[in-house]
């Protein structure tokens, strides 16, 4: 790791809160100058600088210490030579180094308004947040930087998938994966991150208890340079949310495997005693239904039932979308057979990981979700479980959740 100096021998008067703007670059040459120039106009009223950390493999580096030269707030550069953990390696790199502990993340290809500064320095000024991200689904956001459909569709299934794996540590973030955000660097355990690829908020966010809030942003198209998403950034952002978090999606996945031989050995009982094997497959199915939400009440979601609805409500919304899930299955999966010409067993198998990623993201996102409770309203009356069980399952969760893979 090579470092360039500072744009600035001498620092600025002190006319504000210290805040160290992190700027993550891999070949952003062409963006060095103007975003710079936003970022000081934006950032007259605050003691600000700008650190760029560089991956890059053209001379972004030295256009950074040229434009830093004639720079209104001081701008550093740290280059790498080796790009360890990618742009969320980087990030955490910038944490380490900033000047100050009030840091702001932000991508180099001018995607993210640097206008939008004084928006989450003010909101984080209110001191109910350590962290303030700019969300593209908040309501004034705005997501027509994506540009195609599909890449608008492929980041709001990996929100809601991301989403549902921390119901709880994201409840409040509506875009948990944006890459412009404020944090508090004295509530971050920096040594625990451990990040891969783009994603460094979410690394953030799951490894450390913390507060958030949000301000819109208009995601603007890109400048300069191109896109750095791909199908192997795809697959490392999945690797990694696996890493971060498997616990909770295996244990339903678990509990989905007893439910399915629970199935079976009802179905074989009740058509050895001479019931129609429709009909011992319809009791089978509505019993492991019944059987599973118990399970998941006690096992999965029981630290997210004491801010969720009322059991009742739960167990319905919970019964209804397996029903209606198991009775558009069969018809999905011969469709499949008929239109793909495929075999029943391979379509059977693709219907059954849909399905389950389908009841994960619905359970964990709208039977189990946190409800907002009025100003000055106690918390519900069910207490938390506090069972061997529970205690066995939450040491696992701990152990996940440390920096490693599984």
């Amino acid at each position: 790791m090579e470092a360039a100096g500072d744009a600035h021998a001498e620092q600025g008067a002190d006319v504000g809160t210290p805040v160290t703007v992190i700027v993550p670059t891999f070949n952003e040459r062409d963006n060095v100058a103007e975003l710079v120039a936003r970022t000081a106009a934006a950032l007259t009223e605050w003691d600000a600088e700008i650190l760029f950390v560089d991956d890059s493999t053209d001379d972004t580096a030295a256009e950074v210490a040229r434009v830093a030269a004639d720079a209104l707030i001081p701008v550093r550069v740290i280059h790498r030579t080796e790009n360890t953990g990618g742009l969320g390696g980087a990030v955490v790199v910038g944490l380490e180094a900033a000047a100050s502990d009030l840091c702001i993340v932000m991508d180099g290809d001018l995607q993210h308004p640097p206008e939008l500064l004084p928006a989450l320095l003010e909101r984080h000024a209110v001191g109910d947040a350590d962290v303030v991200a700019a969300s593209r689904y908040v309501g004034g956001g705005d997501t027509s930087g994506l540009g195609t459909a599909v890449r608008f569709g492929v980041s709001r299934v990996a929100t809601w998938l991301t989403r549902a794996m921390f119901p709880i540590r994201l409840a409040r973030s509506t875009d948990p994966m944006t890459g412009f955000f404020l944090a508090d660097r004295r509530r971050l355990d920096l040594a625990a991150l451990k990040p891969q690829g783009f994603k460094i908020l979410l690394e953030i966010l799951a490894r450390n208890d913390l507060r958030i809030a949000e301000v819109p942003m208009e995601f603007a198209e890109r400048r300069h340079g191109t896109s750095k998403a791909s199908l192997r950034q795809g697959a490392t952002f999945i690797a990694h949310l696996a890493r971060l978090r498997f616990g909770k999606m295996s244990l339903f996945a678990l509990i989905g495997v007893i439910g399915a031989a629970a199935n079976l050995a009802i179905m074989w009982g009740l058509t050895a005693a001479g019931v129609p094997y429709v009909w011992a497959a319809i009791i089978g199915a509505e019993v492991t239904i019944i059987g599973n939400f118990l399970l998941q009440e006690r096992f999965v979601f029981a630290d997210m039932r004491t801010d969720a609805r009322a059991l009742g409500i739960r167990f319905a919304s919970s019964f209804a979308f397996n029903n209606v899930e198991a009775a558009l299955r069969i018809p999905v999966m011969a469709l499949m057979v008929e239109s793909w010409h495929i075999s029943s067993v391979l379509a059977t198998a693709l219907s059954l990981i849909v399905a389950f990623f389908a009841r994960f993201l619905f359970h964990s996102l709208v039977v189990y979700a946190p409800q907002r409770r009025r100003k000055g309203e106690p918390a519900g009356v069910e207490p938390p479980t506090d069972t061997a069980a529970q205690r066995v399952i939450r040491a696992i969760d701990v152990e996940v959740m440390k920096p490693g893979e599984l």
